[in-house]
């Protein structure tokens, strides 16, 4: 059955979706958190990154949202997808984030951040300089070493993809090890400081080299699906959490570039992960809530103009489109878009970002609707998603003024 699209009016009545950015559960639209508290209380400024994609960023996040430290955000552009804000070069020189202002100090690397912020604050759980973390620390960048060496090196010759898959596996099985020492699903007897370590480039392996290699961290270990899923029963975490296909395309600006290595199953994941079905994917574990169609309309209508305007389709063509495609999601019935619109629907789907946008699952409910929708129109594909830089994800299209 085919439908006319609803107006906007019409959708805004199928959402009540809001949250408490201050107060509430940890989320990447916040600019300030009080978590309760006074303003007044407030010490701390973290600088991060606009779209949450910089994995050091995530780390200091985490352990401010567990501590539950009242703080101020202030969002800044990576390198790799606009111009560093001036204002931002003046205080911190080199325009590296995270960084954090204490007291009115300002602290850089995320180390270093999260020891000061441990002096002042008490640890979580552990020191980061504690005799039982060090180890961990050192077992966290081995197993960075290994990814990259594996994920970012185009082979040079026909063993050394074998080898460095190889090399990759044998640390992680180090790292099974580690989670086997103690009953706990965590690094040590407890959720503390290592879990936060380890919390960015897990997420990041876990989707790059399902993606990129065909290999599933989580099937082929099961100490670390077990990590994962006492993770995500972390509300903290949850908020910071970023899926499969965010993190497979904002990674290689990042890492210098991602290599395929061109296998059967490798293939499967990459269409997968580009074209749905996006339910199932192992990027989430939790049920998925039942307002999560609700996000993801809401948080559509809410940057509508913009989304909009940077389309590369006509703007009321767009529009219709679009809502053709928010019909589809709120009622099931398909709704037929305007000719030429599929590769503008695939455009906007290749462009949702977790979780700066919205949640993991309300983005798997917009991808889909988006690509069903534009499956109506025809098969076209916008152009490839940028490698060398993301200049597409230009922050301040996302910015409500």
């Amino acid at each position: 059955m085919t439908t006319a699209p609803l107006s906007w009016q019409e959708l805004e009545t199928l959402t009540d979706y809001q949250i408490d950015t201050v107060n509430g559960l940890t989320n990447a639209r916040a600019r300030l958190r009080l978590f309760g508290q006074p303003e007044s209380d407030v010490r701390v400024t973290l600088y991060r990154d606009n779209h949450a994609w910089c994995p050091y960023c995530q780390k200091v996040w985490l352990w401010l949202e567990e501590k539950q430290i009242p703080y101020r955000i202030e969002k800044v552009t990576m390198f790799c997808y606009g111009e560093k804000e001036s204002w931002y070069k003046r205080k911190v020189s080199s325009g590296m984030l995270p960084a954090i202002e204490l007291d009115g100090r300002i602290i850089t690397e995320s180390d270093d951040i999260l020891l000061a912020l441990s002096k002042v604050f008490g640890t979580l759980n552990q020191g980061i300089e504690d005799p039982t973390v060090l180890p961990l620390r050192q077992l966290e960048r081995l197993l960075f070493r290994a990814w990259c060496a594996w994920l970012c090196s185009r082979p040079v010759y026909s063993q050394q993809e074998q080898r460095n898959r190889e090399q990759f596996i044998g640390v992680v099985a180090r790292v099974e090890s580690a989670l086997g020492c103690t009953p706990s699903p965590y690094f040590l007897s407890g959720f503390g400081i290592v879990d936060v370590i380890f919390t960015p480039y897990l997420e990041r392996m876990n989707a790059s080299l399902y993606y990129y290699k065909g290999y599933s961290l989580l099937s082929e270990n099961p100490r670390l699906s077990s990590w994962f899923a006492a993770m995500e029963s972390r509300t903290t975490y949850c908020g910071t959490q970023s899926d499969f296909h965010t993190h497979v395309h904002d990674l290689p600006p990042q890492m210098g570039g991602c290599w395929e290595n061109g296998e059967t199953q490798m293939l499967l994941n990459k269409a997968r992960v580009d074209n749905g079905l996006w339910f199932g994917l192992p990027d989430v574990t939790y049920p998925e809530p039942e307002n999560s169609r609700m996000e993801a309309l809401q948080r559509t209508i809410e940057h509508r103009v913009n989304i909009i305007r940077v389309n590369p389709l006509d703007d009321q063509l767009f529009d219709r489109a679009l809502r053709c495609a928010l019909t589809q999601m709120m009622t099931g019935e398909d709704c037929v878009p305007p000719s030429g619109s599929d590769v503008a629907l695939r455009y906007l789907r290749d462009r949702i970002n977790v979780p700066r946008d919205m949640s993991i699952y309300a983005a798997k409910r917009l991808r889909e609707s988006l690509e069903k929708t534009a499956a109506l129109a025809g098969d076209g594909q916008p152009n490839p998603i940028p490698t060398k830089h993301r200049r597409d994800q230009d922050p301040s299209n996302f910015v409500i003024k």
